[in-house]
């Protein structure tokens, strides 16, 4: 494992981002539409870089939100960049649909008329005495919602509820509140918008404040209708980077599926450009890899070299497994990767070196030069495919014994 490692990191590597998305699309549903999602996939993944203490650049896919939206085709999905959207109505048709510039609060309680607390018995024997208790339970209320507004607050995003009592005061504000938000997208604009997300306006003095620094900022915030569903957008978020995908289809097959596709590419893309290299894909790296161990295998006079020879047979696995799934003549097809890259390891002759990049092309059945038609995975995949699959076979024969449960004599019975 570690010579595989060490012969993949000392080869030579081309670099491009677009290749590495089509690679990763072209075996799924989505495929035929790359030329679409590899722009996008791209885009979206340079958009939210960021930079840590230690200098490096990190592309952090989760600051990526795929969404999902039936109607038109996929040719019409889009990305929004540095922005968040979420697939949610505005809590009135009445609040404005779009708020710019932005200023944002974020709750995880309700927004709705207070109640006197359970087991409170009070005894009112004046019925004037009574309304004003129930005026002060709505003043209560409108007082908090005015502390929020009284900040700049133009939109307040809640996980819980906004009752019709606290809406009238909102909408007579002109403020574009939403309710019902998912704590994992609450937390998402909290991070992107620099917004805190509180639990109670109560001050450690027993009174209630919300304080500017508390809400965050964004260039607009908008409520438009996608197909049958309506969506909120954040757009121009102010703390943090972060991008959302739109995926337009047909039907929900078709949607989850370029969903899925969307993210292993993303993580592709998002792996080069962290790891800065890329190496051929098609099965040339395991074929060159195989040889090369065949070759140091002999180096070795003892059983080691049956070893090392089993290690370089079973790299060949991954070649033959995509000829076979391609139907094709996967022993024909890994004779000829074979040559190629036997003589590209051998020969000074620079034409022959280029065969290093050769893999199979399981549309025509034939092999390539994989870097010239743009057939590449991130490197740092394969040498974890390589660490991981040698550490599951390490555990696997370190088991020396079966522990059988026996059956239930009824069941054996029947």
């Amino acid at each position: 494992m570690r010579e595989s490692i060490k012969y993949i990191q000392d080869g030579p590597r081309p670099d491009t981002l677009m290749n590495i998305a089509r690679t990763s699309l072209s075996s799924k549903f989505i495929g035929s539409e790359s030329a679409v999602f590899c722009q996008i996939i791209v885009d979206a993944v340079k958009a939210v870089k960021i930079v840590n203490p230690q200098g490096k650049a990190k592309y952090p896919v989760n600051q990526i939100n795929v969404l999902q939206s039936h109607g038109q085709s996929s040719h019409e999905s889009v990305l929004i960049p540095n922005g968040y959207a979420m697939r949610i109505m505005r809590a009135s048709q009445e609040m404005p649909a779009w708020v710019a510039p932005a200023k944002i609060a974020l709750l995880d309680f309700d927004l709705k008329k207070h109640r006197m607390s359970m087991n409170v018995n009070i005894v009112i024997d004046d019925p004037e005495e009574l309304e004003r208790v129930r005026q002060k339970e709505m003043d209560i209320t409108k007082e908090k919602i005015q502390k929020i507004l009284d900040t700049g607050v133009n939109a307040i995003f809640t996980t819980k509820g906004i009752d019709d009592f606290a809406m009238k005061y909102l909408v007579e504000a002109g403020v574009l509140g939403v309710r019902r938000v998912d704590k994992k997208d609450i937390k998402r604009i909290a991070k992107v918008t620099g917004a805190q997300v509180l639990l109670t306006l109560a001050t450690a003095d027993g009174d209630e404040a919300f304080d500017a620094s508390y809400a965050g900022a964004a260039d607009e915030v908008t409520n438009e209708r996608v197909g049958d569903n309506d969506f909120v957008f954040i757009k121009g978020c102010k703390a943090s980077k972060a991008c959302s995908i739109l995926i337009r289809g047909a039907n929900e097959f078709m949607l989850e599926e370029a969903s899925r596709s969307v993210h292993d590419a993303l993580c592709a893309v998002s792996r080069t450009l962290e790891s800065n290299a890329v190496v051929p894909g098609g099965g040339a790296v395991e074929t060159a890899v195989s040889l090369h161990l065949e070759d140091h295998a002999r180096t070795y006079d003892t059983y080691e070299q049956w070893a090392i020879a089993e290690f370089a047979e079973a790299l060949l696995t991954i070649p033959k497994t995509l000829a076979i799934n391609a139907a094709l003549d996967a022993i024909d097809l890994l004779a000829a990767l074979r040559v190629r890259h036997h003589a590209s390891q051998q020969a000074s002759d620079p034409k022959k070196k280029d065969y290093k990049w050769y893999g199979l092309d399981l549309i025509n059945g034939t092999v390539r030069n994989q870097v010239v038609n743009g057939v590449l995975e991130p490197m740092v995949s394969k040498l974890k495919s390589l660490k991981f699959a040698t550490e599951a076979a390490i555990t696997i024969l370190r088991i020396d014994d079966l522990v059988r449960i026996a059956p239930d004599p009824q069941d054996e019975a029947q």
